[in-house]
């Protein structure tokens, strides 16, 4: 079967700086994935780039390779304290952190220093870095802002930016602050731009065209990426066979690491206390979790310490969790390109995985544009009496208990491992304003 991930194209292939390459081959990286092949001729040569690519694909790697040879390429003598050369922005604190996880192994070797910034965490602590010049700020937009705001750092000498999920950006409500920073920066044709997205819409494309020189536009298709990785089954339950037929699913299915999205914290926290209640080690992840503990939740999801994740859509986007075998959408997203972001947190980097789809009497109106965005019929799966068990256990936890949460989010130790909630909601509602 063709490898749909992996292009034939080399690293080594392109004039790339040695102590970048060396960096490169110390991750194990030989050969570029297609988003890489295809924007790297243009970001290389200086020309900016509308990406269009599903997550997963390596977009991170293309724009961090480009920014780590424009900077080598472009060094900025008698860069004082606080001088940020560039800027990559994400919509989520998952994201900005998986972004400077990778720029500290694709940087290794090059000296160049990154440093990151997000809301909920370390405000003096991440403040300090900036006593130094920085090469490179990862950030979400709220905690870039404030700092910014306080004369932390300047932007005046930004060589390179980088708008990460930029359709994202629209949804969470960030576009006015990413647009106030651009503002800040010399001019789109003095610095190198990249912005990449799910999907290029017009919203998108005014916003790169606006704020970028003349970018290029490359897109690999969502479809092609993901047709030979990822199974898709659809399910037409009724609203109380549900915890069933997910119950069902998972013993039968086994799955090695599995998400659950849903679509409001109330139904996570249920879904939650079910699967514990029947065996199944589980956790959930929304918004309002302080964030060492959901960096701690996330390190042991990794570490396999439980089996199933539940998550609203605030980790749709921006997780990359490896070896994620199975993806059970509970409750069908609202947005159609919300159910290629969920259903994309398996089968990362060319592997295979599951996803199975419920639509239920509350959801199942949201299928047809599912179907018309993928341009596909998602298979229709029976649901039979060996799917749904009738003996399941009840939660004994009370409601009591549910309210009585610690204040930071976290459960009753002995029963549960972390986690909180969050996340749910109307979908466009502004987050934190700290990112």
């Amino acid at each position: 079967m063709e490898n749909l991930y992996l292009s034939q194209t080399r690293f080594d292939d392109f004039p790339l700086d040695e102590r970048l390459l060396a960096s490169i081959r110390e991750t194990g990286f030989e050969f570029c994935s297609r988003i890489q092949a295809e924007t790297l001729p243009f970001t290389l040569a200086g020309q900016d780039i509308a990406g269009q690519a599903q997550t997963g694909t390596g977009k991170t790697g293309a724009f961090l390779v480009a920014v780590f040879q424009h900077l080598l390429s472009n060094p900025l003598p008698d860069a004082g304290a606080g001088t940020v050369r560039c800027m990559i922005l994400a919509p989520t604190r998952e994201l900005a952190i998986q972004i400077a996880r990778d720029a500290e192994e694709l940087g290794k070797h090059t000296g160049l220093r990154s440093v990151l910034v997000y809301g909920g965490a370390g405000y003096d602590k991440q403040r300090r870095q900036f006593e130094e010049p920085v090469d490179v700020l990862i950030g979400t937009p709220g905690r870039v802002i404030d700092y910014w705001k306080q004369h932390v750092f300047t932007l005046k000498y930004t060589q390179a930016l980088v708008m990460d999920e930029a359709d994202r950006m629209f949804d969470m409500g960030f576009i006015q602050d990413v647009r106030f920073l651009m503002h800040k920066m010399p001019p789109p044709a003095k610095r190198l731009n990249m912005l990449f997205s799910a999907t290029l819409s017009q919203r998108v494309l005014e916003l790169a065209y606006e704020h970028m020189n003349n970018p290029q536009q490359v897109k690999i298709e969502t479809e092609s990426v993901r047709a030979d990785n990822i199974t898709e089954y659809v399910y037409f339950p009724a609203n109380d066979e549900k915890i069933p037929l997910l119950i069902g699913l998972i013993r039968k299915l086994q799955p090695f690491r599995a998400i659950v999205f849903v679509n409001t914290k109330h139904i996570a926290e249920k879904i939650d206390d079910f699967l514990r209640a029947n065996g199944i080690t589980s956790d959930l992840i929304s918004g309002d979790v302080r964030q060492n503990k959901r960096e701690k939740l996330l390190q042991a999801f990794e570490a396999g310490e439980f089996q199933v994740m539940i998550a609203t859509d605030v980790a749709a986007r921006g997780l990359h969790i490896p070896d994620v075998s199975h993806v059970f959408n509970f409750d069908l997203p609202q947005l159609a390109e919300d159910y290629v972001h969920r259903i994309g947190r398996t089968a990362r980097a060319g592997a295979s995985g599951e996803a199975h789809s419920f639509a239920c009497e509350d959801t199942a109106f949201y299928l047809p544009d599912i179907e018309e965005y993928t341009g596909k019929s998602i298979p229709v799966e029976r649901i039979t009496a060996e799917l749904l068990p009738t003996e399941l256990k009840r939660p004994q936890r009370t409601q009591r208990e549910r309210v009585n949460h610690h204040p930071d989010g976290s459960r009753p130790p002995r029963q549960h491992s972390g986690g909180g909630q969050g996340g749910g909601g109307r979908r466009r509602r502004r987050p934190n304003p700290a990112g």
